[in-house]
């Protein structure tokens, strides 16, 4: 039975059922309900994100963890990689091991020494190796060696030391006794260098080399002896070797340093540099790496001076690069750490670690005993300092991001090797002593470049052909051109970033001329064919009905792009010129041209590469939102103001686009949004290395680029994994910061249009 059709002044008629009531009640809650736990959702990834960075910015946790007592204050100190059997040594021919946890110390006869005393000694915790120098002028080494034994329980441990005795040298012409010696050891390239005579006035270095052998063990043998004596600036007070053999620095009692460098089996000098006025340095320490080494004054100033080239072609020499805060004129303790660029220094009273690379100062205590010696174990999770009266004290030590700061991530650094401050972004390396550069900075440059570029050349195109489909294009062409765009917007941005790297970037390596030319020439020859189309008379131009003057574009726009492109070679030919420095020769080649003229580099994958093939992804986003924006102005206002006298481009100009422009800015902010956040084209069309120019000619690396590529090999927890979430925070905050503007800005657009 059919329901009876209410009167038109029925007022049942407007009633709803209960049931429909319901439906709409629930969908109403449910569409809330889903829109909350979106926004929850990405505030929850938010605050996760910020809760796994914000332990980069953590303070260092220093705690006592114990203390064992030794008869004399030691000369030297170490420790096992663990921390837990610290050994000394005060003098005589042993050395003794002092367990932390308890028990019988134990005593090691130091080998070698055939009754000869020890005039000179140096400690490398690097290698836990003891370098010694004799009375009777020999020099030789050996390493205190820790094992880790495990009982029939696995609970029960122990910690077994023993020394390993290393090849003695004698060195002709001995007059005196050893007055210093240091070790510096690269592996298969060592040095001994040794400080001696009467008044330890004469320096010697051996250049010793590791042979391997195909049976049996590496020989270490002595390449030759050379004395540096007569080149020295005064009288030698200290020797050090860097770690990593090349390097030899002798302080003179003027306060000069000279710094040899080895080549081979030569050693030459380089350079004499005086850190301090006249005053012979008190300490002179290598730190990890062996490139940069800390100097500390009489006065208690702390300097720290590395090597770098002060032009690209001149050698690299000792500088001064960075100053630590704190100092006193008391004798101080130096310790290195084994694993990055952290290290201790102990002065009376007063305990410091800082770090060599961002110069901050990570931890300090006050403590109530005379320091003379300290050290950090091999895992940087203890600190060891003994006092004057023998008690070694232990500190446990966490610090696990140290190389992390607000300074080291948007502030300039004065890395090793560089030749001042600067942001630089290279988070590993091939080697342990690698020195992190973790800014940001780079990258957020690198994010805004690559949007820069690519907006630069989307938003007239995707703009202008929105502006012409919704004003001038026949609807019958719109119904093919829109779907068209639409469907470009779901190209895999992997495909693209594909023809970028195999079609794009070849292409343009070669044609830059003929690019550029086609870019100037194809929108200039539309121009001049709509100007002259204008200038037609009346009853000719009504012959094209139906808004298809298009068509007769296209073919001059066409012919202008091939002249372009096969003028570019002539033009290369007249004005890009490039003459070889050696032999004159002319060379027509806007590669070669180009870093000649500029000093700036040319890369294959380069912005304009990114410019054109992140164009082409983000022109459909911006062009399908305008677009609508401009379709869906009432119907109205155009009619009106055409009824008026105004002609098509004026309705444009005076009613559309201001009327559309809130959404025209939507359109544009998505556009940034979608260049900001890509990833893919990127990472293959940019080359992602870290430059800071605008330089349309090399890439950049962008922050989504840098975490898609390095975050599937970072170790979670570790300071590179960290330093990529508080990455994303920073990109987070970046298109929030934007987003935000954007809508303020198109608030403020619709309510004067409002008014209008």
């Amino acid at each position: 039975m059919s329901n009876p059709v209410l009167p038109s002044n029925d007022p049942k008629r407007f009633e709803v059922s209960r049931s429909t009531l319901w439906v709409d009640h629930l969908m109403s809650w449910t569409i809330r309900l889903c829109g909350g736990l979106l926004i929850l959702m990405v505030f929850g990834i938010l605050y996760f994100i910020v809760m796994e960075a914000l332990p980069l910015f953590r303070s260092p946790v220093v705690k006592e963890a114990g203390q064992v007592e030794h008869s004399a204050a030691p000369l030297v100190m170490g420790v096992d990689e663990w921390g837990e059997m610290p050994f000394v040594y005060s003098g005589g021919s042993s050395l003794q091991f002092l367990p932390m946890g308890g028990g019988d110390p134990l005593e090691l006869e130091i080998p070698g020494l055939e009754g000869s005393a020890i005039s000179a000694f140096a400690f490398d915790p690097l290698h836990q190796r003891m370098t010694l120098g004799l009375e009777d002028g020999r020099v030789g080494s050996f390493k205190v060696v820790y094992e880790r034994k495990f009982g029939d329980d696995p609970t029960e441990e122990r910690i077994e030391a023993s020394l390993l005795a290393e090849p003695w040298f004698g060195f002709d012409e001995v007059e005196g006794k050893v007055r210093g010696v240091h070790y510096g050891d690269a592996d298969t390239s060592r040095q001994l260098v040794i400080r001696h005579g009467e008044e330890g006035e004469r320096v010697t270095v051996l250049m010793l080399t590791r042979k391997r052998a195909l049976i049996g063990e590496a020989k270490l043998t002595v390449l030759g002896q050379i004395e540096v004596t007569d080149q020295l600036s005064g009288l030698p007070r200290m020797v050090r070797a860097s770690h990593n053999g090349t390097t030899v620095l002798v302080a003179c009692d003027n306060g000069i340093i000279d710094y040899f460098e080895r080549d081979g089996a030569e050693l030459i000098k380089r350079q004499s540099f005086q850190p301090f006025d006249a005053q012979e340095p008190q300490r002179m320490d290598f730190l990890f790496g062996g490139v940069s080494a800390l100097l500390i004054s009489q006065q208690g100033q702390r300097e720290q001076w590395s090597l770098f080239r002060r032009d690209k072609e001149g050698e690299r020499l000792f500088g001064k690069t960075k100053e630590f805060i704190g100092g006193s004129d008391g004798p101080s303790v130096f310790a290195n750490s084994q694993r990055n660029r952290s290290f201790l220094l102990v002065e009376p009273g007063y305990l410091f670690i800082h770090h060599s690379t961002s110069g901050d100062l990570r931890w300090q205590s006050s403590v109530d005993y005379q320091p003379v010696a300290g050290v950090i174990d091999g895992k940087n999770q203890h600190v060891l300092v003994a006092d004057s009266e023998g008690m070694i004290h232990r500190y446990a030590f966490d610090d696990p991001h140290p190389e992390a700061s607000l300074k080291a991530f948007f502030g300039k650094v004065w890395y090793e090797g560089g030749d001042g401050l600067e942001y630089k972004y290279r988070a590993t390396g091939g080697s342990a002593d690698f020195e992190p550069k973790l800014s940001l900075v780079p990258l957020i440059f690198g994010s805004i470049k690559g949007t820069a570029y690519a907006m630069l050349f989307s938003v007239p195109v995707a703009l202008l052909a929105a502006i012409f489909s919704a004003a001038f294009l026949p609807q019958p062409v719109k119904r093919v051109i829109k779907p068209m765009m639409e469907i470009m917007a779901t190209l895999p941005s992997v495909v693209l970033g594909f023809l970028a790297v195999v079609w794009l970037a070849p292409l343009l390596e070669t044609r830059v001329p003929s690019v550029v030319l086609m870019v100037v020439m194809v929108p200039i020859g539309a121009l001049a064919v709509g100007l002259l189309w204008s200038r037609f008379p009346v009853r000719f131009r009504r012959r094209v009905e139906g808004c298809y003057e298009w068509l007769l574009v296209i073919p001059f726009m066409l012919l202008a792009g091939g002249i372009g492109w096969a003028l570019g070679p002539l033009i290369e030919s007249w004005w890009f010129i490039y003459r070889d420095p050696e032999t004159g020769k002319a060379i027509a080649d806007f590669r070669l041209w180009w870093p000649q003229v500029t000093g700036q580099s040319f890369e294959q994958q380069n912005s304009l590469v990114l410019g054109f093939i992140m164009g082409f992804a983000v022109i459909p986003v911006i062009f399908t939102i305008a677009e609508d924006a401009l379709v869906n102005i009432p119907r109205s206002l155009t009619s009106a103001s055409a009824a008026l006298g105004a002609n098509r481009w004026q309705v444009v100009w005076t009613v559309m686009l201001p009327v559309a422009a809130p959404g025209i800015f939507s359109a544009l902010m998505i556009g940034f949004g979608r260049a900001v956040g890509e990833t893919m084209i990127m990472v293959m069309a940019t080359g992602n290395t870290p430059l800071m120019e605008w330089n349309l000619f090399n890439g950049m690396r962008t922050l989504a680029a840098n975490i898609a590529i390095e975050l599937p090999e970072a170790t979670p927890d570790s300071t590179l994994y960290r330093t990529l979430l508080l990455s994303a925070v920073v990109l987070f905050l970046m298109t929030s910061v934007m987003n935000t503007i954007a809508e303020v800005l198109r608030q403020r657009l619709r309510e004067r249009n409002k008014q209008i």
